[in-house]
């Protein structure tokens, strides 16, 4: 019977390469076939040893991931091993996956099972499994930042502070420092969804993460054909507690996802750094005829939209932005519109922008955010930057601002 033992060994972080070349080679150890690259396992089971002094009975919630074999694929697969191991020397940490990012938040709230969560606004979805939890046993969410609210509703031991950033859907920062202070004042866990700000342009275990979650369906996937979800921590009784949870939760990525997610990570570096740089530019460009005082396409520009927001912009706070994403701030911006009906048209004047919720693709993605969140201002349409020449882009948005002013 196949054993995951090499599988785990790559969960540790191989410190004499860098995430370029480990994205590529750092589970070179499972080629046990001549295949350069990776095969798909489709299997769910898998046999038993054919001598019977090696069957070893063992429960479920009593396997250890560093020394299980490969028995059904809802405990352990050989695609979803690899890419583990991937993603754990990316972030540095030992991660899990998920089948989504709402069960990878789920899962570190069953978990920890804080009695409160002080949280921001940030995706929605987290916002519903809150609510079903406070339902199921009365957890507390108060404003994160409202520290008067947090103690008044008793945050402490064993809650979570829990920081979403780049923020969804504006592309705005927040400081992790801050929030690590606030949270280690009170005993309670600092968690962080790092998903607008995958590798390469943060670390938040540098900044004092506990615990880091991803959507791993936006950059992790990064082609837009996977869901994804991954948790991942320094903690090793963390981390083991989390595994076997997976078990009974069953929420574990399936073979060709995890298959997808390992192609994925090779380019990981290469994406989300041209992306990011594209926003960057499309953002300065962007914001150099919002504030000044040109005519012609600063006019045309001025007369749809009303404000840009990323974390580039965030002049005030740039010190701290740069220490906290040394590697570039992020590949979605928010561009807020005039009107609303501006907001609804301006997707249908875009020709090289699909317009579509999620993010994280090679290509550019723009959508007008009422249609996925009812929580978001009428005017707000979000923007996630693909991998294309930044100047076509530049030249699609102002061309679809000119149809709109026409």
């Amino acid at each position: 019977m196949a054993s995951s033992n090499e599988t785990i060994e790559a969960h540790e972080p191989v410190l004499s390469f860098r995430p370029a070349t480990l994205a590529v080679h750092v589970d070179d150890r499972f080629a046990l076939t001549t295949d350069v690259a990776p095969p798909m396992h489709v299997s769910t089971t898998y046999r038993y040893p054919s001598d019977p002094d090696e069957l070893v009975p063992v429960a479920d919630e009593d396997l250890d991931i560093s020394t299980a074999p490969f028995i059904y694929s809802r405990l352990a697969s050989p695609n979803t091993n690899r890419f583990e191991a991937i993603l754990s020397s990316l972030l540095g940490a030992r991660a899990l996956s998920y089948g989504s990012g709402l069960a990878a938040f789920h899962a570190m709230m069953v978990y920890f099972r804080p009695n409160v969560i002080a949280i921001g606004e940030g995706y929605h979805g987290c916002h519903g499994i809150l609510g079903i939890l406070t339902r199921l046993y009365g957890l507390k969410k108060v404003t994160l930042d409202n520290e008067a609210e947090w103690d008044a509703a008793g945050l402490g031991k064993g809650d979570i502070v829990h920081v979403e950033t780049p923020l969804n859907p504006t592309g705005e920062a927040v400081n992790l420092a801050k929030y690590r202070e606030l949270a280690s004042k009170r005993g309670a866990l600092l968690t962080v969804d790092a998903t607008f700000g995958p590798p390469g342009l943060q670390d938040p275990f540098a900044l004092g993460a506990d615990v880091v979650m991803h959507s791993g369906t936006k950059y992790f996937g990064g082609h837009s054909d996977m869901l994804c979800g991954v948790l991942a921590t320094k903690n090793d009784e963390w981390f083991k507690g989390l595994f076997t949870e997976r078990l009974f939760l069953g929420a574990t990525m399936g073979n060709l996802e995890s298959w997808l997610g390992t192609r994925s990570l090779r380019t990981l570096e290469l994406r989300v750094g041209r992306q990011s740089q594209n926003a960057e530019k499309l953002v300065a460009w962007l914001d150099e005829l919002m504030t000044g005082n040109q005519s012609g396409d600063g006019e045309v520009v001025r007369a749809s939209v009303e404000k840009v927001q990323h974390a580039s912009l965030q002049k005030e706070d740039i010190h701290w932005i740069k220490k906290q994403m040394p590697g570039g701030y992020g590949p979605v911006f928010s561009l807020w519109a005039k009107t609303p009906e501006i907001a609804r048209r301006l997707p249908s004047k875009l020709k090289l922008f699909h317009h579509a919720t999620s993010l994280g693709g090679v290509e550019s993605l723009v959508e007008w955010r009422r249609m996925s969140d009812q929580t978001v201002d009428e005017r707000v349409v979000r923007v996630s930057v693909g991998v294309e020449n930044w100047e076509d882009l530049r030249d699609d948005l102002l061309n679809a601002f000119k149809a709109l002013v026409q």
